[in-house]
């Protein structure tokens, strides 16, 4: 297993002043989906905040995302330790695969591999 990115996610009912924020410090936006928006950094891509307003699909908005390369293999593995799957695993239609997890400090977290 080897993790690709981790992503703050910041739920906020004010996604166009996040973005301005965030743009002073060098963010530019990546991705919207209108419930979420990902900002980057030019520079180093993978450098990243996302800003939510809730979550389309799943029961709760995660805490951070991990992108995982084999998001089953991570999912096996959360399984077999017994940790709180707090959304199942699934293929959404923008493109990933992800299941949610409880850390033990109570965050959620969203774990996620790109088809």
């Amino acid at each position: 297993m080897a993790v690709r990115r981790v992503v703050p996610n910041i739920k906020s009912a004010a996604a166009e002043e996040s973005r301005e924020f965030y743009g002073l410090l060098g963010f530019e936006e990546v991705m919207n989906h209108g419930w979420i928006m990902t900002l980057a950094s030019p520079s180093t891509p993978t450098a990243q905040v996302s800003v939510m307003v809730s979550d389309k699909t799943a029961p709760v908005a995660p805490d951070l995302s991990i992108e995982v390369d084999d998001v089953d293999a991570v999912h096996a593995v959360i399984r077999e330790s017994g940790a709180e799957i707090v959304h199942s695993l699934q293929d959404e239609e923008w493109g990933v695969r992800r299941f949610f997890v409880r850390d033990p400090n109570g965050r959620v977290v969203n774990v996620l591999g790109h088809r």
